[in-house]
């Protein structure tokens, strides 16, 4: 009975080294679609583990930089300064996959009469120079804007491609997530946020113009596809090389599978053919 104890322990371990696990992390706005994938997967793929947490873009390429993860979610392209990091550690950038694309949706309350508005519009109300919604034909009601933290890539997209890089108005709240975003817009009559596709709930999308001759285009698969819709992107996973072999090549190549971008048409749109793996 005395070595039993040994040989228990030795079988445990070899049994437990035989599952893989997959950390993820990154991206809040990919994050329901990261665990939604996961759990996908593992149900055919008992042996791997993945464990997905959020946190923002920033929060999950500097995981990858530290070794903390294993994929790093994303809703912006890499900077060049988190690339050179990667570099200088490990010797090696990291590897971009596109995942899934996305239509960054405006969010306003369901009440609000407004229903559309310009890239100029929506910048002139975000850096606080438009403060009132009759100025853009709505009531006679303050604009009430919510954003997001400025380790999320969902701010750092909006605030390069609609802010054209303006600093957010001082008054903008600060929401962690943007679950809570659209929560506070679905309560707040006079409110105005940002936010991933995936999110449109209680709150309602306004129709986004290029400019004030172009016609209002509300985020679907088809126009964001086509590019009809102004404001859409590609979402991400970053890997470095080293890491990028066995399971998690595998599940990567999974995601960008025919059976990996229907899950992903559950919360967003799925990549163009050309973009997915064989």
């Amino acid at each position: 009975m005395k070595n039993s104890a040994p040989w228990f322990l030795a079988c445990f371990l070899a049994l437990s080294l035989h599952a893989s696990d997959i950390t993820v992390k990154g991206s809040d706005t990919l994050v329901i679609l990261a665990q939604r994938w996961a759990e996908t997967y593992m149900k055919s793929h008992s042996s791997v583990k993945i464990q997905v947490t959020g946190g923002g873009s920033g929060v999950g390429l500097a995981a990858l930089q530290n070794g903390q993860t294993d994929i790093a979610d994303a809703s912006r392209k890499i900077s060049a300064k988190e690339r050179d990091e990667c570099f200088t550690k490990f010797g090696a950038e990291p590897t971009e996959y596109k995942v899934a694309v996305d239509g960054l949706t405006v969010y306003v309350n369901r009440a609000n009469p407004v229903k559309e508005l310009d890239l100029d519009q929506l910048k002139d109300i975000f850096t606080g120079k438009t403060k009132n919604w009759k100025e853009v034909g709505g009531n006679d009601a303050p604009i009430n804007i919510y954003s997001r933290e400025n380790s999320s890539g969902t701010y750092e997209f909006f605030k390069e491609h609609v802010l054209k890089k303006k600093d957010f108005a001082a008054t903008a709240q600060t929401m962690p997530g943007t679950a809570v975003l659209v929560e506070r817009v679905e309560s707040d009559p006079n409110g105005i946020g940002y936010g991933g596709a995936a999110y449109t709930t209680g709150a309602r999308a306004l129709a986004v113009k290029k400019d004030a001759a172009s016609p209002a285009i509300l985020p679907t698969q088809e126009t964001v596809l086509d590019g009809t819709y102004p404001i859409w992107r590609y979402l991400y996973n970053y890997v470095l090389p080293k890491t990028d072999t066995g399971d998690v090549a595998e599940y990567l190549k999974w995601i960008r599978s025919d059976e990996g971008q229907e899950v992903a048409k559950q919360f967003y749109y799925p990549l163009p053919k050309k973009l997915r793996s064989n």
